[in-house]
């Protein structure tokens, strides 16, 4: 019998498509607590977990999980920059990329990088090179790559931290960590540290947006800030300062990842 050079046949014990099918939509409750348990109206974060120095051919690197999000980032450097002018003789150059794998998101994206993309990169250089000595580094470029794994919310938040965390694991000196912080305003109540579905379900209400702010704790200075939507001038003043609330709970995570990569980098003492 001819064979069919065409087609790739499935296994002998190959399911139906049919069983993995995305069930209907769940709609997150606009009331009490919330899907995952957290309170409303709270600076209720979900649990984090980081670890650096993952990625042994970067010069520093950092994952990071906030529930079912996971991001993984890379910083190259400092290297000679590919294009010289005044500024780059006086002070190092900053580059930021951050894609989203095809697999994050529930619906499948590309790998070329869309618009979304490039607007989370640009705020992520932003966040990040208040807190740089890029004096320190003339003629020279750092570059930082961050990969989202999975998309379960809050993206741009731990994009900030985690890069900030492998900046601070490559060696390069900062005046301070970046931890960033994500809020969502549905109309008098608020979450924090939003999920995927609390993100792209809006109710009917009015004064609608998401905020996210990027912090320097030690400096008491925030360094990025981007917002969405429909928000008063005091909502939008409340939710700073929620955010900067989140960001100092998660300071002692970040700072104890870091203790722990330094001991495992360090030499053993020597024997007596």
């Amino acid at each position: 019998m001819p064979t069919d050079t065409r087609r790739i046949r499935g296994p002998e014990v190959s399911q139906s498509p049919s069983l993995f099918q995305c069930g209907p939509a769940v709609v997150p409750p606009s009331h009490g607590a919330r899907a995952d348990g957290r309170q409303r109206d709270q600076v209720d974060v979900r649990p984090v977990f980081v670890r650096c120095g993952l990625v042994s051919q970067a010069k520093g690197s950092a994952y990071i999980e906030a529930g079912d999000t996971k991001l993984l980032c890379s910083v190259y450097g400092p290297k000679e920059t590919e294009r010289k002018d005044e500024t780059d003789m006086k002070c190092g150059r900053l580059t930021t990329d951050m894609r989203f794998a095809p697999f994050s998101c529930p619906e499948r994206g590309s790998w070329i990088q869309g618009s979304q993309s490039k607007s989370f990169s640009l705020m992520l250089q932003e966040s990040l090179q208040p807190a740089l000595c890029l004096h320190k580094y003339p003629r020279s470029q750092i570059e930082v790559n961050v990969m989202v794994l999975e998309n379960s919310g809050s993206v741009q938040a731990h994009a900030i931290t985690c890069a900030s965390l492998a900046l601070a694991d490559a060696g390069i000196e900062m005046y301070d960590l970046v931890l960033g912080c994500s809020i969502r305003q549905d109309g008098s109540s608020y979450v924090v540290d939003p999920t995927y579905l609390e993100e792209n379900n809006w109710s009917s209400s009015e004064h609608q947006g998401g905020l996210t702010v990027a912090f320097l704790p030690s400096l008491n200075q925030v360094s990025g800030l981007q917002s969405d939507g429909e928000m008063t001038e005091e909502t939008l003043s409340a939710g700073i300062r929620t955010c900067i609330e989140g960001c100092y709970k998660l300071y002692p995570v970040i700072q104890q990842a870091l203790v722990k990569a330094v001991r495992r980098a360090a030499p053993p003492p020597p024997e007596s």
